[in-house]
């Protein structure tokens, strides 16, 4: 399974998508795990804070239990530039 490495937090999109819809993240579990991607609350929590990386196929799911586009997951996200620190030394 491909994982994404969060170099930048989309853990917070995560909550306030979650949020908007009155979820919990018990709820967001529950539905998580009817759609075949079982996690526990623990597990997510540490996604939207940032502390843990997510599979892509996670992400698909929530798309789907949001309802919302990847557009909205990756709002105002930034990548960061790997080499922004090299060219300052």
């Amino acid at each position: 399974m491909t994982m994404i490495l969060q170099d930048i937090n989309i853990g917070t999109n995560l909550q306030k998508l979650r949020k908007a819809q009155s979820l919990t993240q018990e709820q967001v579990c529950a539905q998580m795990a009817i759609l075949g991607r079982p996690m526990s609350r623990s597990t997510y929590s540490q996604i939207e804070i940032g502390k843990r990386n997510i599979f892509a196929s996670d992400l698909i799911t929530l798309k789907k239990i949001f309802k919302t586009s990847y557009d909205e997951l990756f709002k105002g996200l930034i990548p960061i530039n790997k080499y922004e620190n090299e060219n300052k030394e």
